[in-house]
């Protein structure tokens, strides 16, 4: 296990900006406004060759409205797991009453502790640093985040407080794959109350104003399908209806986590059935190649006709997407989530099935002495290339039009059994 890196402190101070400088990319998302950050989201670092998690957390405040409760809770989370806190604070700004405050609730945790002085621009700046001096918890390390000032300095002191005995150091390392699962969908449908449903705790900020949900976060969790990486996305809405530079990139970095993702959940609100939104968002999830399960949520708020309605939507608009498994769910009580996990499983399975060619073989060459492609096409010889998702190559003796294709396909999904995971058939023409 690695060491656990929590980045705290009230809004605005530069917390995201600084977890991007360390880990050399963009990862969180960075606006010159309060309250962008509201979960935990927790990525990997590494300094002179330690590895540590470092966890970048929402603003922490008194008080206020409840989703900026809900936010300072996490932050609360954040602190009560770390192995070291950096408590980032406005240099230009110096020590505020919000800053005493996470101070106060800091001492209550018996860790290392690391004063981030943040935006020391300049030279000029530094003897504001010597304020902070105050708050009793070592001697403060000036920074600029945003254009990398002393923050080399700052992990050389990190690395130094850093425990050396996290884990055991003589237990064999797990090598097993770990699979990831996104849950998708429109915006306030229910994915993050899902999410928290799935990993067992309030990872993510869930309150009913569309958009609370600003990054990807991600959890692991041990299933019987082994280990499971869980990613709560932002909700996706039409390119038309994005109006502000934070919910793009929340946007962006949903996508990222579907194209890197063994297999999506869809979430869609049973309470409102399913929409264009929903449709296009299939479509993307399925052009990626990644396997489908779809999540009805709210199902409890239906009555008997709006559930068979439901179905004859699903039936219609959904139909596109192949042998997909659908839930009718309860994230909020609960209701039918434990039979996700059997699907999931069933989805991963088929996702990294591989076939012996000689079946793939006999199944091809079964489907065309039933149906021979059409203008003397035929297909000499296939074979399975690779998993993740299924991906055959079939060599033939000119191009196959897209129906058979599509036979062909249908043929080894039903002779393998691959349920709802998207097969990939790649066609090489090859002279007789």
């Amino acid at each position: 296990m690695k060491p656990t890196v929590a980045i705290v402190g009230r809004p605005n101070v530069g917390k995201s900006t600084l977890l991007n400088r360390i880990i050399g990319r963009r990862e969180a998302i960075v606006e010159e406004k309060p309250g962008v950050t509201r979960d935990r989201k927790a990525v990997d670092a590494e300094w002179q060759g330690k590895e540590f998690i470092l966890v970048d957390t929402g603003g922490w405040l008194t008080g206020g409205t409840e989703i900026e409760r809900k936010v300072s809770r996490q932050s609360e989370a954040a602190i009560d797991t770390a192995d070291v806190l950096m408590l980032v604070i406005d240099a230009s700004v110096g020590i505020t009453e919000e800053d005493e405050h996470i101070v106060r609730r800091i001492r209550s945790v018996d860790i290392p502790v690391m004063v981030v002085a943040n935006k020391v621009d300049d030279a000029v700046h530094v003897d504001q640093v010597w304020e902070l001096v105050a708050l009793g918890l070592g001697t403060p390390h000036p920074v600029s985040a945003l254009h990398g000032r002393g923050v080399g300095d700052l992990l050389d002191d990190l690395v130094s407080a850093l425990p050396s005995d996290v884990g055991d150091p003589d237990e064999e390392a797990d090598d097993r794959r770990v699979f990831g699962v996104a849950l998708v969908g429109r915006p306030n449908v229910g994915k993050s109350t899902l999410f928290n449903r799935l990993i067992g705790e309030d990872r993510s900020v869930v309150h009913d104003m569309p958009g609370t949900t600003r990054d990807t976060v991600d959890t692991v969790v041990e299933t019987s399908a082994g280990p499971v990486r869980f990613l709560d996305t932002a909700g996706m809405r039409r390119r038309s209806r994005i109006d502000e530079d934070t919910e793009y990139y929340s946007v962006v970095r949903a996508l990222k986590a579907v194209d890197t993702a063994d297999i999506a959940l869809l979430v869609v609100d049973a309470s409102e059935g399913v929409t264009q939104q929903d449709q296009r968002l299939a479509e993307r999830v399925d052009a990626a190649g990644c396997p489908i399960v779809i999540v009805l949520n709210k199902w409890d708020l239906l009555d008997t006709e709006g559930r068979l309605d439901l179905a004859d939507q699903i039936a219609r608009k959904l139909s596109f997407l192949p042998e997909v498994a659908v839930h009718r769910v309860s994230a909020l009580t609960g209701r039918g989530v434990e039979k996700l996990l059997p699907s999931m499983n069933i989805a991963i399975d088929a996702y990294s099935h591989r076939v012996p060619t000689r079946k793939v073989n006999d199944v091809v060459r079964l489907a065309q002495q039933m149906q021979p492609a059409p203008a003397g096409g035929r297909i000499l010889y296939a074979t399975q290339g690779a998993v993740d998702p299924p991906t055959f190559t079939l060599f033939a003796n000119r191009d196959l039009p897209g129906h058979y294709l599509r036979y062909i396909e249908r043929s080894l999904r039903e002779a393998f059994d691959f349920g709802p995971t998207p097969i990939k058939l790649r066609v090489r023409k090859r002279n007789e």
